[in-house]
C-alpha cells in the first residue's frame, strides 16, 4: 500500500517535515510494511522555501539585510535542485513573524529586504524566481523592494522619500536612471499567491490586511491614499493601471509593484509547490493521501495546502485525510473538494499550549488511528 504524505506545517508548532514524519510514524505502527512517501507541503506562504529545496535537492543562501523596521536581520532564499531557480519567501525579510506585536507599524514597515534578496541572487547569476507573498508586515506597495533595486522614489524636491506606506504620501516622481534593468530584461518571476484583493479601495491591501498588520482605522485612510497616489504614478510611468488588478493587493501592495514593474505571472501558491515537488507524479499509483494543516475551516478552501492536494488527488481517484491542529467552521463543503475525512487531532480536553507542546505525539496518535480505521474498512469491503 503507497501512502503520499503531504501535510502543510503547523504554525507555531511543528514544520511540514516535522509533520510528514509525525504522520509516517503513526501510519507505521498501525502498518509496519505501507510504503510512505513524504512531500512537505506549502501554500506560497510560511515553509515554501523549505518546502521546495527539500523537494529538489536544492539549498539555502542566508544573507544579512534590512528588516521590516530597517534593523538588520538575516534572512534566507532557496535555490532549487535545477541550480537556475530561487525561491524567496518575502516573509523572511519582510515578515509580520520578524516584528513584536507591540512594535507593529505598516505605516513605517518596508519591503527593502526582500528587494535585497533579489538582488544578492541577481548578483549571483539567478534570472528565474518564484516569489511567495504570504506573512507580510508591509504596507509599502512594494516601494521598499523597487528602491532596494535602484529605483529612485523622489518627492516635490527631488529628495528620496522615507520608507514605509506613510512615506508614499510625498512621492511625487519616479526616476528609473538607476534601477537594476537585470531584474526586467533578463529575469522572469512566478508569483505564489492566493491573494486577489485590489492595491487600493475597500477590498484593497490597506483596508483588508492593514488592521492584521497594527494598523488603526486612520492609518488604513492614510494607507489607502498613499497607496492611491503611488499607483497612480505607477500608471504615469509603466502604463499599467495597478488600483484595481485582483492580486495586486497581495503583500501589502508588494503584489501591485510586481505586476507593474517586472516580467511576471502570478500562480495560486499551492499550484506552484504541487508542480514544483512532483506530487501529481506521485499520486499515480497512490492508494492514500493524508495532509494537515494547524487549522481547518471554511478559509481552508481558499487556496490552502490541504485544498490544493484533495482538488489533485480527486481527479485521480485517491481518498484524502486531513488531520487538523484545530477544526472550525464551515468545514462541510471541503468534502465536495476530495477532502474523505477530516479529524482534529486533540485527544481530550486541554490546554492551547499543551497541544502545541505535544503536537508529534498527537499527529502521530491521530494517524495511527484513522489508518486502523481505514483498513478496517478495507477489511469489510473485502
Amino acid at each position: 500500500m503507497k501512502i503520499v504524505i503531504a501535510p502543510d506545517s503547523f504554525k507555531g508548532s511543528l514544520s511540514s517535515e516535522e509533520v510528514a514524519k509525525a504522520i509516517r510514524e503513526g501510519i507505521l505502527r498501525a502498518m509496519p510494511d505501507a510504503e510512505t512517501v513524504l512531500i512537505p507541503m506549502a501554500d506560497g506562504g510560511e515553509g515554501t522555501v523549505d518546502s521546495l529545496v527539500q523537494a529538489t535537492q536544492g539549498s539555502k543562501i542566508t544573507v544579512p539585510v534590512r528588516g521590516p523596521l530597517q534593523d538588520e536581520v538575516m534572512a534566507s532564499y532557496g535555490v532549487l535542485g535545477d541550480g537556475l531557480t530561487c525561491v524567496i519567501e518575502m516573509a523572511s525579510a519582510s515578515g509580520l513573524v520578524l516584528i513584536p506585536e507591540e512594535h507593529r507599524n505598516p505605516m513605517l514597515a518596508t519591503t527593502y529586504g526582500t528587494g535585497q534578496l533579489i538582488r544578492h541572487a541577481l548578483d549571483h547569476g539567478y534570472r528565474s524566481f518564484i516569489l511567495a507573498l504570504g506573512g507580510s508586515a508591509t504596507n509599502d506597495g512594494g516601494s521598499g523592494m523597487l528602491q532596494a533595486l535602484g529605483l529612485q522614489l523622489l518627492d516635490a524636491e527631488g529628495r528620496e522619500i522615507g520608507a514605509g506606506g506613510q512615506a508614499l504620501s510625498h512621492l511625487t516622481q519616479i526616476d528609473a536612471s538607476k534601477w537594476d534593468e537585470r531584474a526586467i530584461r533578463e529575469s522572469r518571476f512566478t508569483i505564489a499567491s492566493d491573494v486577489t484583493n485590489p492595491f487600493i479601495g475597500p477590498q484593497g491591501a490597506s483596508h483588508v490586511f492593514g488592521p492584521q498588520k497594527g494598523a488603526t482605522p486612520e492609518m488604513v485612510e492614510t494607507l489607502d491614499a498613499a497607496l492611491t497616489n503611488f499607483a497612480n504614478l505607477m500608471l504615469a510611468h509603466t502604463g499599467i493601471a495597478v488600483h484595481h488588478l485582483p492580486g495586486a493587493g497581495a503583500a501589502g501592495g508588494l503584489g501591485g509593484a510586481f505586476q507593474a514593474f517586472f516580467p511576471a505571472s502570478t500562480q495560486r501558491g499551492i499550484d506552484v509547490v504541487i508542480e514544483m515537488t512532483k506530487l501529481n507524479e506521485h499520486l499515480q499509483d497512490a492508494d492514500l493521501v493524508i495532509t494537515g494543516e494547524g487549522q481547518t475551516d471554511a478559509q481552508t478552501a481558499s487556496g490552502k495546502a490541504p485544498m490544493g492536494i484533495a482538488q489533485a488527488a480527486s481527479k485521480l481517484g485517491v481518498p484524502v485525510i486531513v488531520l487538523s491542529g484545530s477544526i472550525g467552521h464551515g468545514i462541510e463543503k471541503l468534502y465536495e473538494y476530495g477532502m474523505t475525512s477530516i479529524h482534529s487531532i486533540v485527544s481530550g480536553p486541554m490546554t492551547l499550549q499543551e497541544a502545541m507542546s505535544r503536537t508529534p505525539e498527537l499527529v502521530a496518535q491521530k494517524a495511527e488511528q484513522v489508518m486502523r480505521t481505514y483498513l478496517a474498512g478495507r477489511k469489510q469491503e473485502v
